[in-house]
């Protein structure tokens, strides 16, 4: 064995993990394709629609598939015939950004919110919010019946 074996098999293996990664032409399939697409007529998930422009779109999937193409490159050809809305998943850009950043910003500040509740009410410690009791421990009379009223309720 060479010295340099363990570099080429380190090197072999890191290849052969990002070679697909990178390749990024996955085969598609029409149940990848089917939650990602909507309907233009209903308006729900092309997985879940049973009008007839859903079946259409079926098999124009089917076709594409056939062809060879990718889910990326169908996706575009459905965009291209029906419109942005046939997306499930809004792009990443302008507006429709907002869908992704609001529900990450409401999760950041409740977190933020969460962590200084958590820091206040570890410094307050044991402390009590409301004042003393007044006059401290029963004494005389009221212990008394304090004992008593304890040692009926002994278990």
């Amino acid at each position: 064995m060479t010295r340099g074996f363990p570099w080429a098999l380190i090197a072999l293996l890191w290849a052969a993990v990002l070679l697909p990664a990178g390749a990024g032409a996955q085969q598609a399939t029409l149940a990848d394709l089917e939650d990602e697409v909507m309907c233009p007529i209903c308006g729900t998930l092309l997985e879940l629609s049973g009008a007839p422009q859903a079946e259409r779109q079926r098999a124009l999937i089917k076709r594409l598939i056939a062809a060879g193409e990718t889910k990326a490159e169908i996706k575009d050809a459905l965009v291209v015939q029906y419109g942005d809305e046939v997306l499930a998943l809004p792009e990443g850009s302008g507006f429709n950004l907002s869908a992704y950043l609001v529900p990450a910003i409401g999760f950041v500040i409740a977190a933020v919110a969460l962590a200084i509740g958590v820091a206040r009410w570890r410094r307050a410690g044991g402390r009590r919010s409301g004042p003393p009791p007044a006059g401290g421990a029963p004494k005389g009379e009221e212990a008394e019946r304090l004992d008593a009223d304890l040692a009926r309720y002994d278990l």
